[in-house]
C-alpha cells in the first residue's frame, strides 16, 4: 500500500462533501457505508458512493480512494462490495474483523466482485476495533496477501473503548501496549501501519502531540473524521526537509568511506555503518513517495 500518512472519513451519503475532503490535501479518502450512513439510506449511499467512485477515477484524482463498507454480520457486505469494487477503488476499509478468517472472507468476496466488474489489486485495511482483533492481530496482519494496513484504533468512545474498558486520556497511555502490539505485528507482516483517530474536533494542539507520539512510535499514518486535521496530520507524519538533509549528508558520507574501504565513518559526531544507511536510504525512498501523493 502507498504510504498514506492522511486517510480522511467522508459519510457515503454526503456526496457535497467529497471535494471538500479532497480539498484537505488527504492522502487518501474513505468513503464510507458503516457507521456514518443512517440504515435507511444504505441503499442510496451505495449507488452514490459508487458514482464519486467512478468520477475520480474518470478525472484522474492523484488520492487514494477507499469504501467502508458494513461489516460481514449485517449481511450487507455483499451488497456493497457489488456496488462499489470496480475501477478507481483502492481499498476496501473492513470493519469488524476479529480472526484471520473474517479476513479471508472478505478476501474471497473481492475476489468475486473484482473479476465480475472489471476492478484489480483492491487491498484490505483493517482497523483493531475488538478485543479479539487485538489478539489477534498478529494473524489479521499476515491473513492475505491484499492486506494493505491494520490500524491500530485508539477512539474515545467509539467500538474499541466498549470491548476493551479503557478510559481514555488525551496522553494514550492506556491504549499504548495494544497500539505497539499492533505496530509490531504490522512491522512483521510488512504492512502500512496507521494509528487511530483523534475524536475532538477543535483540539488541535491535542492533535498534535497524539499525532506525534504515533510517528515516535513507528506508525507511518493516521485516520482523520475532519478536514482541518489533515493539514497537521500530514505535516507530523510527512518527511521533514532537515531530516532528510541529514540522511541525504549520511548516505553520501558513507558512500565516500567506502570507496576508501571503510565500512563505517563518524558523520556529525555519531558512529555510522551499513545498517544506518539502510534505514536512511528506507526513510529517503518513502519520503519520495509521499511527495508524489498530492491531491487535487
Amino acid at each position: 500500500m502507498r504510504p498514506y500518512r492522511s486517510m480522511l472519513f467522508v459519510p457515503g451519503h454526503r456526496v457535497d462533501w467529497v471535494d471538500k475532503a479532497i480539498a484537505s490535501g488527504a492522502d487518501a479518502i474513505t468513503l464510507d457505508l458503516e457507521d456514518s450512513v443512517p440504515a435507511d439510506l444504505k441503499p442510496q449511499a451505495r449507488e452514490q458512493v459508487a458514482a464519486s467512485i467512478r468520477r475520480l477515477h474518470d478525472e484522474q484524482v492523484n488520492i487514494g480512494v477507499l469504501v467502508r463498507v458494513n461489516g460481514l454480520a449485517t449481511g450487507q457486505t455483499g451488497f456493497d462490495l457489488e456496488a462499489v469494487v470496480g475501477p478507481g477503488l483502492d481499498a476496501v476499509f473492513a470493519p469488524k474483523i476479529e480472526s484471520a478468517l473474517d479476513a479471508q472472507r472478505f478476501e474471497t468476496l473481492i475476489d468475486y466482485v473484482e473479476a465480475r466488474n472489471g476492478a484489480s489489486d483492491v487491498e484490505l485495511v483493517v482497523p483493531m476495533e475488538t478485543a479479539r482483533a487485538l489478539v489477534h492481530c498478529e494473524e489479521i496482519a499476515t491473513s492475505t496477501p491484499r492486506m494493505g494496513c491494520v490500524i491500530g484504533s485508539t477512539a474515545e468512545h467509539a467500538d474499541v473503548a466498549r470491548e476493551v474498558g479503557y478510559e481514555w486520556t488525551p496522553e494514550g497511555l492506556e491504549t499504548l501496549a495494544m497500539r505497539s502490539r499492533v505496530l509490531l505485528a504490522c512491522r512483521a507482516a510488512g504492512v502500512h501501519a496507521m494509528t487511530g483517530l483523534w475524536e475532538r474536533i477543535h483540539d488541535l494542539d491535542g492533535l498534535r502531540a497524539f499525532a506525534k507520539q504515533g510517528r515516535q512510535l513507528g506508525f507511518r499514518g493516521q485516520i482523520a473524521i475532519h478536514p482541518s486535521h489533515v493539514g497537521i496530520i500530514n505535516e507530523v507524519f510527512g518527511p521533514d526537509p532537515e531530516q532528510r538533509e541529514f540522511f541525504e549528508g549520511l548516505v553520501a558520507a558513507y558512500e565516500e568511506a567506502a570507496q576508501q574501504g571503510a565500512g563505517a565513518v563518524v558523520y556529525r559526531g555519531g558512529h555510522i555503518d551499513k545498517a544506518h544507511v539502510d534505514k536512511a536510504i528506507e526513510w529517503l525512498a518513502r519520503a519520495d513517495e509521499i511527495a508524489g501523493m498530492n491531491a487535487r
